[in-house]
């Protein structure tokens, strides 16, 4: 457990020791209710290491927990399904569209996309920048279909 600070190595390697229930009386502490009676002893491991890392590291980011949150409950409170999240593109991923005739190439940066040039911080104002109007430009340049679904995964 190299990078770790000593006391949470320390705390970590205690579980590897600790018996079923002692494990469970660990759980009861850390969660102040009972682990679950089906609960594998593996189980209770490595959710215990999680809870031991995320108190001295600081947990999830609020986004990751709305995220997950949203997971948990797809409808939300709209009674609507959730819209799918965008693909993600890796930096250097080309994006390719024909339209009125020419041949539109983006290029996928860290933190936007380069089109002629010009750094753009979203697709959908590169499309409209080729057409003119209003456009997602997900949808423009066939990462989602029009229906809502991501047309590549990433």
């Amino acid at each position: 457990m190299t990078g770790m600070p000593q006391a949470l190595a320390r705390q970590l390697a205690a579980l590897e020791s600790a018996s079923p229930a002692e494990l469970r009386a660990r759980w009861e502490r850390a969660h102040k209710h009972p682990a679950p009676k089906r609960a594998s002893r593996d189980l209770l491991l490595r959710a215990l290491a999680y809870h031991i890392q995320e108190r001295a590291e600081g947990g999830l980011s609020k986004a990751a927990l709305r995220r997950l949150a949203h997971l948990a409950d797809p409808k939300g409170n709209d009674g609507r399904p959730p819209r799918p999240a965008p693909p993600r593109l890796r930096p250097g991923t080309r994006l390719v569209r024909e339209w009125g005739g020419a041949v539109h190439q983006v290029t996928v940066d860290e933190d936007g996309f380069d089109y002629r040039g010009t750094r753009y911080a979203s697709l959908s104002r590169i499309a409209r920048e080729i057409t003119g109007t209003r456009w997602s430009g997900p949808l423009f340049f066939g990462l989602r279909k029009a229906g809502g679904r991501a047309g590549v995964h990433g």
